[in-house]
């Protein structure tokens, strides 16, 4: 077996573009920094970039272009609880034949904003409180999908990231004490990660409000150790395991193929199913590359996709709701089985942020855009996971965003900080 070291550094922006030429939508970063490291590479002659600048091209709901922007990846959390990092040595990965060669995670802590530690969010309005509590009661049909659903309770979604402003990870105290705050009318709570020991903390939280977990493998590097992570906090009892997904924008991102990704979603599916776990396994995409790339569909148990009406552009909050039910219509049409369940694995609107073009984000357009999801969606609230429960005052905002990453809370800040 050939093993090749390679000292990973930052590629061109032309190089990049070649990737990946296009950006559906919307992208909420969950990522690690990157800094030069040594990866050990098992069977490939390539490399992920250590430090990588995002091409990013808005199009409408039908996928046409319409404005193209550069930014650069954001941070994400890591383990380590020091706000200012010195970069460490990395240790090396192996990886497996059919993955991608990738960075391990926390290669290094992120330094801290001191605006995003200082900031304190206004008290979220009445009406986006009130619009929230529970399901809408007006009748409405949901979109078309097969009989079988993603929630086996009725309520909608939420995605909730178990870090602090300064990138630290909560206790399970802290998570205990976010989830007090979380009202009736959900089901559901997503996540993306197996770091900050988050499937078992989440997990103990959502149980105690009778919630399920849709947990998520973050990294196809470290697919077996994400699966794990997972077998190990759900210690044979899978009963409040809703989904798992494997990845999460990782084709719209050029992360990974749409073969590797498929690769990864079969050894994900076997490794579990050895571990007792007979639930729905996916991957989660963009809505534009689901419609480019069906087959990441086929071999999901249902088509699991993000899609935001604020950056389509064209699209006011109130009709948030229209957008999503014809986005599935529409990507309905391509899939092998047309009948599929398809769920809006992330949604919603930001309450602060700048104006794209029709798209203006405040409070008020929150709160309207959530109740036209929720209606849209009432007869099945289990098709839609809002996005997100309280700020993400980890992330870095960017003009890429519209500067809006920090703000799509419909909870306001976290109670535990």
């Amino acid at each position: 077996m050939k093993t090749t070291t390679i000292a990973i550094a930052a590629v061109s922006l032309l190089q990049l573009a070649s990737a990946h030429p296009f950006k559906a939508l919307h992208r909420h970063l969950h990522r690690h920094e990157k800094k030069d490291v040594v990866v050990t590479v098992v069977e490939t002659d390539y490399a992920q970039p250590s430090e990588e600048p995002e091409v990013i091209v808005y199009v409408n709901q039908d996928g046409t272009p319409a404005s193209t922007t550069t930014s650069y990846l954001a941070d994400a959390p890591v383990t380590s609880a020091t706000p200012t990092p010195t970069p460490v040595a990395e240790p090396t990965i192996s990886v497996t034949p059919f993955l991608v060669a990738s960075q391990p995670e926390d290669v290094a802590k992120p330094s801290s904003s001191s605006s995003a530690l200082a900031y304190t969010a206004p008290v979220v309005p009445t009406a986006v409180a009130s619009s929230l509590a529970a399901p809408p009661q007006t009748s409405s049909s949901a979109p078309s999908t097969s009989s079988s659903s993603s929630s086996e309770a009725s309520g909608f979604g939420f995605s909730y990231s178990p870090y602090n402003s300064d990138n630290s990870c909560k206790t399970q105290d802290q998570v205990n004490t976010d989830f007090a705050k979380i009202g009736s009318g959900y089901a559901l709570v997503r996540t993306y990660g197996t770091d900050c020991n988050q499937v078992a903390t989440v997990l103990s939280a959502a149980k105690s409000k009778g919630l399920k977990l849709f947990a998520g493998i973050f990294d196809l590097a470290s697919l077996n150790t994400e699966v794990a992570t997972i077998v190990s906090a759900a210690n044979g009892d899978w009963s409040s395991f809703d989904t798992i997904s494997v990845g999460n924008e990782l084709v719209d991102t050029g992360v990974a193929s749409a073969a590797t990704v498929v690769a990864a979603i079969n050894t994900a599916r076997g490794l579990l199913k050895a571990a007792g776990y007979t639930g729905k396994v996916v991957t989660v995409d963009t809505l534009v590359a689901a419609k480019a790339n069906p087959t990441i569909c086929d071999n999901s148990d249902y088509c699991a996709v993000n899609s935001h009406p604020f950056y389509d552009g064209n699209t006011v909050a109130e009709d948030s709701g229209s957008f999503l039910t014809k986005s599935i219509s529409d990507l309905q049409a391509v899939l092998a089985n047309k009948n599929q369940e398809i769920v809006i694995t992330e949604t919603g609107w930001p309450w602060q942020g700048e104006t794209n073009d029709k798209a203006v984000p405040s409070p008020a357009n929150q709160a309207a855009a959530l109740s036209s999801i929720k209606t849209a969606f009432a007869s099945k609230p289990g098709g839609v996971i809002l996005f997100t429960a309280f700020n993400d005052m980890w992330k870095k905002n960017s003009a890429a965003q519209f500067k809006a990453e920090q703000y799509w809370g419909f909870l306001g800040n976290c109670p535990s900080g």
